[in-house]
């Protein structure tokens, strides 16, 4: 197993529990900066980046016409020292399943 270094991100893996309730967490709030409800939601990996904080970035399920339908997020969870609280910083939708999980993400498409 490599070592992670500070600002690196992680490989992409599977969520851990806590990683996944972070990603339910944020639901409502991914579902309002790409302006629908989706009917479905289910995490499906994980990459994470230790900052002045922790970064997360998820692959979601959203749609399972077709070959699949994603929505990759970018979320910050600030230290518990100032509060632990999450963010959605980014979000690109609509993604094909296919699609990599890419740690330079841009704003939405």
């Amino acid at each position: 197993m490599t070592e992670t270094k500070c600002g690196d991100w992680s490989a992409l893996n599977l969520f851990t529990p806590e990683e996944k309730k972070i990603c339910l967490q944020v639901r409502p709030e991914i579902e309002k900066m790409v302006g629908t409800h989706f009917k479905i939601y289910i995490p499906v990996v994980c990459r994470s980046q230790l900052v002045a904080g922790m970064n997360y970035m998820f692959k979601v399920l959203v749609d399972v016409d077709g070959d699949g339908v994603c929505v990759h997020a970018l979320i910050f969870q600030a230290l518990p020292c100032h509060g632990g609280e999450l963010s959605v910083t980014q979000v690109q939708y609509p993604n094909p399943f296919d699609d990599p999980l890419n740690p330079l993400m841009n704003t939405q498409k």
